[in-house]
């Protein structure tokens, strides 16, 4: 027998292997409706997707917490995790288009039973040594493409949980971002109420003093002191508000539930620009959209693995190794054994499993397929909210901005005609009661606006998540230099000062 036979039938079915066909679709991106511009499209958008656009709010308190949030958050730490998992399924799944190979080696002393019937030749003992070592290699040849087509699949699934990761990431500086503002929204709120306070209190204070002189009616004092405890009540829930954002935001940047320290005032910190791009991009940008993409190809890829099920499986094997009674002789020639081994499998009558199995793949990828389609709508759809955001909120604050001037004047005059004694306190009570609330409704415009910059950057996706995923890796340690004191500019990341 030619001893070269094994490895030439292994070289022969390993052509065989990569010649195989692929059962199965190839995946093709469908073809999707896509706008060719957006509705609410802004003239002076601007080219600056895969910057860091958080900075721009000017706020360095901001930029800390969302740097803390991509070193420290638990979902972005999760997702990292579920990475690691699918590239370790990936080489799993992978591992199957290469022999396996094996190695044992086995040593045993037995003794035979003189009581069996067997005769033992004179001079021979019962008792007797087996060695033996051995390589093994088992293969399963690809021919129909199974193991490519789930390799394929597991490949897509790795893909698609990196893009879930950065999807991850593009949701938490989005998330961070916009609890900031609110919290921010909300200390100018209370500010605000305290501010009000404060006057309706000095305000029954002088009524009440005037009462006592005969100077107004009790009618009077009581409603100045409703309004005092009208405006007092918005105080508790205010702070209430405050510490549940506190918390909240805590939580996003890593950290257990506490105060959080601050920044610039509301009306202080930046408008970011307007990012430019086509709807088409957001196909490239979006990492959700990527993430439901490589679904719908890990799910396509699945069809062929369930289709290669009807056809043959075939296998080889082979063991290369000795047997010896003796250690000294294990090695020898004489020792020396081996075996090649094929086997061909082939499914006749299943009752339907297989083709459930192809029915089932082909249902999976259609419902991918239906979820892609569904991801670009709905982000379609929050570009164009966010668009028309930043567009409506902008008008909105000027307008009510120009309504908080107006009833600082018309507050000023009511005032004046009343300690003149044109008109009665209700219209003054009327004009402070409306300056307080369009106040509140200015502050809570200003919010909205630079909530809505927060949620454009979002919908748009762009190269800034990338950049972004840079921040979540922590950086190496490295000891600062002994003549460098550490920077005093910036509050320090653990933000534990209110």
């Amino acid at each position: 027998m030619d001893r070269r036979a094994p490895p030439r039938l292994f070289a022969c079915a390993a052509l065989l292997a990569l010649g195989g066909c692929l059962l199965g679709p190839n995946y093709e991106r469908p073809s999707v409706e896509v706008p060719a511009t957006y509705r609410f499209a802004q003239g002076e958008s601007a080219q600056i997707a895969n910057v860091v656009w958080w900075e721009q709010f000017q706020d360095p308190v901001l930029n800390q917490l969302i740097a803390s949030a991509l070193l420290e958050n638990r979902d972005v730490k999760m997702a990292a995790a579920r990475v690691d998992e699918f590239q370790a399924q990936f080489v799993t799944t992978r591992s199957a288009l290469f022999p396996q190979l094996g190695a044992g080696a086995d040593a045993s002393r037995q003794r035979a039973s003189l009581a069996a019937g067997i005769p033992v030749p004179n001079g021979v003992s019962p008792i007797y040594n087996q060695f033996d070592a051995s390589v093994s290699v088992a293969w399963e040849i690809d021919l129909f493409g199974k193991v490519r087509r789930q390799t394929e699949a597991a490949r897509a699934n790795l893909l698609a949980s990196e893009e879930g990761r950065r999807g991850t990431i593009l949701t938490l500086v989005g998330s961070v971002a916009s609890a900031y503002i609110n919290l921010r929204n909300l200390d100018q709120q209370l500010a605000i109420a305290q501010e009000t306070v404060k006057s309706r209190d000095e305000s029954v204070r002088v009524f009440t003093l005037r009462f006592k002189g005969g100077e107004v009616s009790q009618m009077e004092l009581a409603q100045s002191e409703s309004e005092y405890e009208a405006a007092k009540q918005t105080i508790p829930l205010l702070e209430m508000q405050i510490a549940q954002q506190e918390n909240a935001l805590s939580v996003l940047i890593g950290k257990n539930p506490g105060p959080i320290l601050r920044g610039r005032e509301l009306g202080a910190m930046g408008s970011p620009a307007i990012p430019d791009g086509l709807p088409s991009d957001l196909l490239e940008r979006r990492p959700d959209l990527l993430q439901a993409e490589q679904t719908l190809v890990s799910e396509n890829a699945l069809i062929g693995a369930a289709k290669a099920l009807y056809f043959p499986s075939i296998s080889l094997t082979g063991l290369f190794g000795t047997v010896s009674a003796q250690f000294s002789n294990l090695f020898t020639g004489p020792a020396r054994v081996w075996s090649f081994a094929g086997s061909v499998t082939q499914p006749i009558f299943t009752a339907g499993n297989i083709t459930g199995q192809v029915h089932q793949a082909e249902a999976r990828q259609q419902e991918a397929l239906f979820a892609y389609e569904k991801a670009i709508q709905v982000a379609f759809q929050e570009v164009e909210d966010a668009l028309v955001s930043v567009q409506k909120t902008r008008e909105q604050l000027e307008v009510v901005g120009k309504q908080v001037e107006a009833l600082h004047t018309y507050a000023r005059l009511a005032r004046l005609r009343y300690e003149g004694g044109y008109t009665s306190y209700i219209e003054v009570l009327d004009a402070e009661r409306s300056l307080f609330n369009a106040q509140l409704s200015y502050t809570q415009t200003q919010g909205a606006q630079l909530t809505s910059f927060v949620n454009l950057y979002k919908a748009m996706g762009g190269g800034w998540v990338v950049e972004a995923e840079k921040l979540s890796v922590p950086p190496a340690a490295a000891p600062m230099p002994a003549s460098t004191p550490p920077s005093t500019d910036v509050p320090p990341v653990a933000l534990e000062a209110k």
